[in-house]
């Protein structure tokens, strides 16, 4: 009889800020962005910047679009809504999901006009075990961050019973590694480019010649980091004004490798 182990469950996850899916050329294509995406092959997609039946973007379901586009299952929660013209996260999977909370992140009091700001959070089978996953897109003002980033770590989200190792939190946070967001941040979870030890800035915006590190994957307990990198290409430096983040991840101790940049198939 085999006495060996099962290898761990492993997972590849994205988080993509899509501009509502217009490139750099101005053109609106969610079957661009679902090609960056199906190059990288990931079972778990967390998008930021989804238009859902906004008149800007043909009223078109973009949630919806590439998800059926890739032959994956979503969840979507708008940030913002205005009659029937929807502005928010989703988040894409291959594997059978659970929605665990969907809500309003604060903005400032003394700053009514803040654009509205989310999170989503639902949880993933993978292989023998789940994976929590709470997708958000913070706000622009460095205080706002900051302020979400406590209500992220606190008792309706991350700090709440529901909250069970491991987890990830990701998306675009519009916070350097030198922010107040960012260290707030990192004080209670590790950065997956860190805790793999990757090369190189993982800059990914803006997109054509990235200069800043927006985007991150930030990991629990529990959670190896194989592999992180910027996904890097013709098609993706052209399909949104941000690169795409993609991490291997697995649910047990494994051996940690760096990996600077992935690329994606360039377009034909």
């Amino acid at each position: 009889m085999d006495s060996t182990p099962p290898p761990p469950p492993r997972l590849r996850l994205m988080t993509y800020n899509i501009r509502h899916c217009r490139g750099l050329d101005g053109v609106i294509s969610p079957a661009r962005i679902a090609e960056v995406i199906a190059a990288c092959e990931p079972d778990v997609v967390a998008l930021q910047e989804v238009d859902v039946g906004r008149a800007r973007t043909g009223g078109l379901d973009q949630a919806e679009e590439i998800a059926r586009l890739l032959d994956m299952r979503h969840h979507f929660h708008p940030a913002l809504q205005i009659l029937e013209e929807r502005y928010g996260d989703a988040i894409l999977t291959t594997r059978p999901a659970r929605l665990i909370r969907a809500d309003a992140l604060p903005g400032l009091d003394r700053r009514p006009g803040l654009e509205p700001r989310g999170a989503l959070w639902v949880e993933v089978a993978m292989g023998g075990g789940r994976l929590q996953i709470l997708n958000t897109h913070l706000g622009l003002s460095g205080r706002e961050r900051v302020a979400q980033v406590e209500a992220l770590l606190g008792p309706r989200w991350l700090g709440s019973a529901q909250a069970r190792a491991p987890f990830v939190l990701v998306g675009d946070l519009n916070a350097t590694p030198l922010s107040r967001a960012y260290r707030r941040l990192a004080a209670r979870l590790a950065d997956a480019r860190r805790a793999a030890g990757a090369e190189g800035r993982g800059a990914t915006f803006p997109s054509r010649c990235p200069v800043l590190r927006l985007d991150h994957v930030f990991v629990s307990a529990g959670v190896a980091v194989e592999r992180v990198g910027v996904v890097r290409g013709p098609l993706p430096r052209l399909a949104s004004d941000h690169l795409p983040l993609l991490a291997e991840l697995c649910l047990e101790p494994a051996p940690v490798r760096a990996e600077a940049g992935l690329r994606a198939a360039a377009p034909a």
